[in-house]
């Protein structure tokens, strides 16, 4: 968990919905909604240590798949 401060910024010019998508991306990219569903949500260190290898394991899966294509 990153204590840097993420500025993202999107800057509308025409499409609105464009930016709005352009905005969930950079947010999703970030980690920002993950980092603060974990400072409300209480979560115990097994749980923790289980997302994590979950994770990992579908890193490594999806970066198999993409070094096989």
């Amino acid at each position: 968990m990153s204590k840097k401060k993420a500025n993202i910024a999107v800057y509308v010019t025409s499409n609105i919905d464009k930016a709005l998508r352009q905005l969930k991306k950079k947010t999703e990219r970030e980690g920002i909604v993950r980092d603060m569903k974990r400072t409300v949500y209480f979560e115990s260190p097994t749980q923790k240590r289980r997302k994590r290898l979950v994770r990992a394991i579908k890193q490594n899966l999806m970066r198999m798949m993409t070094q096989k294509g």
